[in-house]
């Protein structure tokens, strides 16, 4: 979309100019938006807290708060706008990356928090939204205080089903993080991380560049077990019920739809800052070099 049209103001932007009002208007404008290009689900809003905005650890301006209260805030304010232009939303990374210290792109990052402190911050934030997102993204971090072993959050089944399903009471569908970033390709062969995923409790694995292996990843997916694949088909289908047709596209609709993310970009950001675009390769994800 940014070669195309105007590039919205981010969530840390939004959450520095603290006006609740634009951050709705900022899900609003998404969500029309999506809907003129076809699209039916947003895999936002980020739901993790930003403990330091500087750190390395992939949320660099990403984060509607740096605190629980700043976070539920701003992004249920986000959450609220586009759910009601009839775009499905996706809270993300559950059980949340702000206390990791490198980047899942990369690497999988051991996040040593204690079950309290994740009481307390990070899941207090996803407990906010279990009733008002329609899905979640499970992350690629290892917390050693929910899962003892070496393990990913998106492949544990003591995260996903003990605690996001059962103890959480989550009900919408459940997805991974993108299995094609460096925490999974450094430690998992593709077929182990399928079958892992969906024992784990996720309904969808999502493969992002691997795409040569489609029909391989089908192949691997129809050798699961039935009651895990009869699982995960009943979540999406119920997910499926809730979406919301696409309105027909028209360009003269995305002009003006444009317009309004310029003037919504120019009152987060004043004009001067407007005008100055994010660098070119922030559009790029580093999952592409693996």
């Amino acid at each position: 979309m940014r070669l195309i049209g105007n590039e919205p103001p981010n969530a840390q932007q939004l959450r520095d100019k603290d006006d609740i009002d634009l951050i709705r208007r900022h899900g609003d404008i998404t969500g029309r938006l999506l809907r003129l290009f076809g699209f039916n689900l947003d895999l936002c809003p980020v739901l993790d807290i930003s403990f330091d905005d500087d750190a390395d650890n992939s949320l660099r301006g990403r984060c509607y708060g740096k605190t629980v209260d700043q976070v539920v805030r701003n992004a249920g304010a986000f959450n609220e706008g586009m759910r009601g232009q009839g775009i499905a939303s996706c809270g993300k990374h559950f059980p949340g990356y702000s206390a990791a210290t490198s980047d899942a792109h990369y690497q999988l990052p051991r996040i040593d928090r204690t079950r309290e402190e994740l009481d307390r911050n990070e899941l207090s934030v996803f407990r906010e939204f279990v009733e008002d997102v329609d899905s979640m993204m499970i992350c690629h971090g290892w917390y050693p205080c929910l899962e003892p072993t070496k393990t990913p959050a998106s492949l544990s089944r003591r995260i996903i089903t003990d605690l996001l399903h059962n103890e959480f009471d989550f009900r919408g569908l459940i997805m991974t993080d993108d299995l094609d970033m460096g925490a999974i390709l450094t430690g998992y062969r593709l077929e182990e991380t399928i079958r892992l995923a969906i024992a784990a409790g996720n309904d969808l694995t999502m493969i992002c560049h691997r795409i040569p292996e489609i029909e391989n990843v089908h192949r691997i997916l129809g050798a699961l077990p039935r009651d895990q694949i009869d699982r995960a088909l009943a979540s999406v289908a119920r997910f499926k019920e809730k979406l919301t047709p696409p309105d027909d596209f028209s360009e003269a609709a995305f002009r003006d739809i444009d317009s309004e993310i310029w003037d919504l970009r120019v009152a987060v950001l004043g004009e001067e800052l407007a005008r100055q675009r994010g660098p070119e390769d922030a559009k790029r994800s580093p999952v592409e070099m693996y």
